[in-house]
């Protein structure tokens, strides 16, 4: 061997124990350690918890791996804002069109539309019938501000307002439903 081959040895003798560091699939963090550790430990098992120090304090790795906190399997329940006391609630208003012989097939109680996961419309109650669906809004101003968005499909009395957009109420029945609304206090 000469003395001109000699760097290039050294250069290969340096590239050989870089790449027998690098080549392996240990990426340097702390769970990627010897593999015969890691296969030779059962899984399912609770990993041990170093103690705390004389001081109190917990040791780094234990601080660092924390415990991990659940959610909420459900979110929580959405708050709606309440009805003005004046304004009549939406069974009660289903309920006179029913005592006053209208139609209201099938009505559903809808008030969880109201909310940001609904329809977003900020109503404090929701009934939804085949014939008319009724809101009750927190105060006038939303109420009228739907009834406007929804133009000649919809009637509003104070903080209620009738919607005929799904339900396809014939024009001669709607003055009925009003009427009736008009007449609760």
């Amino acid at each position: 061997m000469t003395t001109r081959n000699l760097p290039a040895v050294g250069i290969l003798l340096v590239a050989v124990a870089l790449s027998a560091g690098c080549g392996s699939d240990d990426d340097g963090s702390p769970t990627a350690t010897a593999s015969v550790s890691s296969e030779a430990a059962p899984t399912g098992l609770p990993t041990p918890q170093a103690a705390p120090s004389a001081d109190g304090a917990t040791p780094p790795s234990v601080a660092a791996q924390g415990t991990t906190q659940r959610r909420p399997a459900s979110p929580p329940p959405v708050v709606l804002p309440k009805r003005p006391a004046s304004a009549p609630g939406a069974k009660q208003v289903v309920d006179a069109f029913r005592a006053a012989g209208l139609k209201v097939p099938r009505p559903k109680d809808r008030s969880v539309d109201c909310g940001p996961d609904g329809l977003g419309l900020g109503c404090s109650e929701l009934m939804a019938t085949d014939a008319v669906t009724v809101y009750v809004f927190p105060d006038e101003t939303s109420a009228s501000d739907i009834a406007e968005t929804w133009g000649g499909q919809s009637y509003r009395r104070g903080a209620v307002v009738l919607n005929y957009l799904e339900a396809k109420t014939p024009a001669a029945d709607r003055a009925r439903y009003e009427k009736v609304l008009n007449g609760l206090r």
